[in-house]
Order: C-alpha cells, then structure tokens, then sequence
C-alpha cells in the first residue's frame, strides 16, 4: 500500500507544489491522476519515487518511508515525461544498466516484450522516435519486475497501434503479478480504460479520490422536452451544474442520483426524456470549469 499523509512540497521560487495533500493507494490497483498543467501530478510521482523529497509530511510505502530507502525504491519504476537522460544509450546498454540496479530484472520478459514492439537494440535513444524512446521505457520499466510503477504522460507520441500493445503489456503485468500502476495523462480516455480509481488534483490540493464508476454515476446529462411550459421551481431540490436550451429541448448537466434524478423529471410528464453517463474528459471538464479553469482564456 501507498500512504501520502500530509505532504507538503515547495520550490526554491516559493511555488507551492503540494499542499497538506493526503492519499492511499491500494496495492494492485490502477490508479490514474488528473488535474490541469501544474496541478502537481509529476510532483507526486517524483515523490513518491523518491526523487524528490517532502517538506512535510510523510510517504510510505509497503510500511517504510521512500526518500532515500534503497530498498523500497527497488519495489518502484519511474517512467519520467522526459527520456533525453538517456539519449546515449542503446536499448542494450540500458538493459545492463537496469539489471545492475533491479535485482529481478528478468532477461526473458525483456525478450519477450521487445519481441512485440521489435525495436532495434544496439541504436541510440536519441535516433529514435519519441515515441519510440516511450516504448524502450516501458519495456525496461517492466522488465524491471517491481511492484509499483508510475507513469507520467506514459503513451505521449506513441502511435495508436503501438498504444494498443503497450497497453495490453501494463495490462498483462497486473494481472499476471498484482503490479501497482499509478499513471498521469491528460489522455483521459486511456485513463478510463486502464485504471479502476483515480484522484483529481487542483492547486497542488486533492480534491476527490474515488473509483470511476462512482464518478461517472455522480454526474449525469439529460436531454428532455416538454409539451407544455415548466417553471424552474419544478427543478427545486435538484443539483444543476448546467444548462440550456435548443428550441424546446433542455440540456441538462446534473450532480446526484441517477434514479432520483429519472424520477424527478418522469414526475413532471415529458415528453423526451434521455439519461447519458458522461465521458471522464466531460467530467473532467466540467469539474474544472466550476473552479473557473480556462475561464481568462481568448
């Protein structure tokens, strides 16, 4: 298990990173973390990796703290958003590097999982392709064999064919040894197909931790029509977040009980009446359009 109790991070530009931020996360799970540009998700994840250190607060893993433990930090994979440290390397050479630094790096999974992607093994990173660089990544991370591995912008320039291996590999890895995967994208479509729980960050602030099924079933879009003219008291009770209207349709953007919500509007007699559970990157944006996120943009 992950615990994040209390943290606090902040930079020498006295930029607040983190603050009083608080989590779990089971062991096993996909997890995905969302929040806009500088929300704190890469902080978390060098955190949590034990790159970085908090200034307040503590991060356990398995029991004992991260920062510098050895041997906790050989339990995690980090899959940094940036690959050009490893611009002179061939794919070889960082195999050998890995397997000194992760005592059950296995050559057979390394073998096997480049057998899917076949990237050249004795080229430089730095003459591949983003994308590529993504995938040699990937392969070292899980061959690696740890327990938990963290992901920032993981599928970020991979092309969708490949995505779809590289997904089915981390897909593979849970199943096959309970792997922890916690992952930052702003794809929130691959969020939603590879990870049970996610938390959404603003500010450096968690601001809900919970599985996607619940929030997809919080929030709700209706589409209803009515024959005849209804007064806005005849909503009362229920939590509108949006609305307007196109002709005599009203579309509606509503927080609560899908059931409650059904009856309440089958009480008033309409005409049309659609219930549609929204896309976590609909709700994604509605939830940072209530905090006024985009709302200076041209």
């Amino acid at each position: 298990m992950i615990e994040i109790k209390n943290i606090y991070k902040q930079f020498d530009d006295n930029f607040l990173a983190l603050k009083d931020f608080s989590l779990q996360i089971e062991k096993g799970s996909a997890f995905g973390l969302l929040g806009s540009n500088g929300a704190g998700k890469s902080t978390l994840l060098r955190l949590l990796s034990g790159v970085y250190k908090q200034d307040a607060g503590e991060i356990i893993v398995d029991g004992e703290s991260v920062y510098d433990n050895p041997a906790i930090k050989q339990k995690i994979f980090f899959i940094n958003d940036e690959t050009i440290q490893f611009g002179n390397y061939t794919l070889e050479k960082l195999k050998d590097l890995y397997k000194g630094l992760y005592p059950n790096f296995s050559d057979e999974l390394f073998e096997r999982l480049n057998n899917k992607i076949k990237l050249p093994t004795y080229k430089k990173l730095n003459q591949f392709s983003k994308g590529m660089k993504r995938q040699a990544i990937v392969i070292i991370g899980l061959s690696c064999q740890t327990e938990y591995l963290l992901l920032d912008e993981a599928f970020d320039g991979i092309d969708p064919a490949m995505r779809i291996i590289v997904k089915r590999m981390l897909v593979d890895a849970m199943i096959d040894r309970e792997l922890t995967v916690i992952i930052s994208s702003h794809n929130l479509k691959e969020i939603s197909e590879i990870c049970d729980s996610i938390a959404f960050i603003h500010k450096g602030e968690l601001l809900f931790a919970k599985s996607i099924e619940s929030v997809k079933n919080e929030m709700h879009k209706l589409q209803v029509a009515f024959s005849e003219e209804i007064s806005e008291d005849a909503l009362a009770g229920l939590n509108i977040i949006k609305s307007d209207r196109n002709q005599s349709v009203r579309h509606y953007i509503i927080r609560g009980n899908a059931d409650e919500i059904r009856a309440k509007f089958e009480s008033l007699n309409p005409i049309i009446l659609d219930i549609v559970q929204l896309t976590l990157e609909e709700i994604f944006i509605i939830e940072m359009e209530e905090r006024g996120y985009g709302n200076d943009a041209v």
